[in-house]
């Protein structure tokens, strides 16, 4: 086994409590698991495709908390026995034990010690469950995030900080940084204060692995028709036509826009044309009356098509010809495939880091293709081009700011 010089740089950068940030596809599994390995007095040559040397037996206990998906797929399986490492005790080379499961599952481990924990794909944001077990867990055991989108905004990183020590919890840290907007409903901050010192602590622990993509994206935006007129009548009577009853807030109107613009028919036609040129192609969606439509249509008798979202964890298809309807919510992450260079967007989703993930889930160091290509159907509409801009800014779309109730 060899690594690239910049997972090597990585490791030697790497400590406990620290994020591993690296863009989808850059091997964060492998370079978490290398780390693993030398913490447990594994051999640096190993790394840099020397002979195997065993580590210390028993290495400390390795528990991996990844997506549903990436635990259902074994797919850190497969990273780990470069290191003759397996959750099978039969297969597992050491007296150790090894756990791979997902995040809904984190507070089975809260009360686990003096161990190594791998936390895979981000999810510690917010004050819930999740981020509880994390904080528990964090101060018993060694371990470290790996993450391709560690944060849109400060307060993403407060249970990170927490586990850190650099603030006994999330009220001093708003205490020290957060200006709430006065006059809202709910508090919002409106703002940041001290970011130096939020700077400097984001430094110590995040660990940039600068690597340089050997692929190449093409992004097409392909603007599709839609029904102006039950558009303005929707923008203007602020009225659910489905619903047959007044729309009362902004996310309900925003939905009821982006449902007129999504389900004209020439968006239907658009994703036909695209298959016959490439014939095999993943779509992500939003919405179910999105798959719906999706499902359909008549794609031909010889084309496989499969799902995955809440409703359906069907397989990546094989075979000539293709297409994989994927919800963002679902399979923005945490999963790969490299027997396509193809994604079409068949509707924005509000959220930048969404769309880099989803986008990711082609463009690999192991995919066999040098251009990969992204088509994103969208429209001229107002709420297409405010989502449209929020994206190209890098933001997540905010439908309060876009309408005002």
């Amino acid at each position: 086994m060899e690594l690239r010089d910049y997972q090597l740089d990585a490791i030697q950068k790497m400590k406990t409590g620290c994020i591993l940030n690296g863009g989808v596809g850059s091997g964060k599994s492998l370079t978490a698991l290398s780390y693993y390995y030398i913490q447990n007095k594994g051999e640096l040559s190993f790394l840099t495709g020397g002979k195997h040397s065993l580590m210390d037996d028993p290495p400390l206990d390795l528990y991996i908390i990844t997506t549903a998906r990436k635990r259902d797929t074994f797919e850190w399986e497969g990273e780990m026995s470069h290191f003759l490492l397996s959750i099978h005790d039969d297969i597992n080379v050491y007296g150790n034990k090894v756990v791979v499961d997902s995040w809904n599952n984190i507070q089975k481990y809260k009360d686990v010690s003096n161990a190594f924990f791998i936390f895979d794909e981000q999810r510690v944001v917010g004050s819930g469950a999740w981020v509880k077990a994390f904080l528990t867990i964090a101060k018993n055991n060694k371990w470290i995030l790996l993450s391709a989108t560690p944060g849109d905004t400060w307060s993403d990183y407060i249970p990170v900080f927490i586990a850190n020590g650099f603030y006994k919890n999330k009220t001093e840290f708003m205490r020290e940084h957060a200006v709430f907007a006065r006059h809202t409903t709910f508090p919002k901050i409106e703002k940041y204060i001290n970011t130096g010192r939020l700077l400097r602590q984001r430094r110590q622990i995040l660990i940039d692995m600068d690597f340089k993509r050997e692929t190449v994206q093409h992004h097409n935006d392909i603007y599709v028709d839609y029904d102006i007129t039950t558009y303005k009548d929707v923008m203007r009577r602020r009225w659910d036509i489905w619903k047959d009853e007044p729309i009362i807030n902004a996310s309900g109107l925003c939905y009821a826009l982006r449902k007129i613009v999504n389900v004209h028919i020439s968006r239907s036609i658009k994703v036909l044309e695209l298959l016959e040129e490439h014939h095999k192609m993943i779509v992500f969606y939003n919405f179910d009356y999105e798959l719906d439509i999706l499902k359909n249509l008549y794609y031909g008798d010889d084309v496989i098509v499969a799902e995955w979202n809440g409703h359906k964890h069907e397989p990546t298809p094989t075979g000539n010809k293709w297409i994989y309807l994927v919800q963002y919510t679902a399979g923005a992450e945490g999963w790969n495939c490299t027997t396509t260079d193809t994604i079409l967007f068949y509707s924005q989703n509000y959220s930048y880091k969404i769309m880099q993930q989803s986008a990711g889930r082609i463009d690999r160091l192991n995919t066999p293709y040098k251009h990969l290509y992204y088509y994103h159907l969208k429209t001229r509409s107002g709420i297409d081009l405010a989502i449209e801009k929020a994206l190209n800014d890098k933001k997540k779309f905010n439908e309060s700011s876009f309408i005002k109730f």
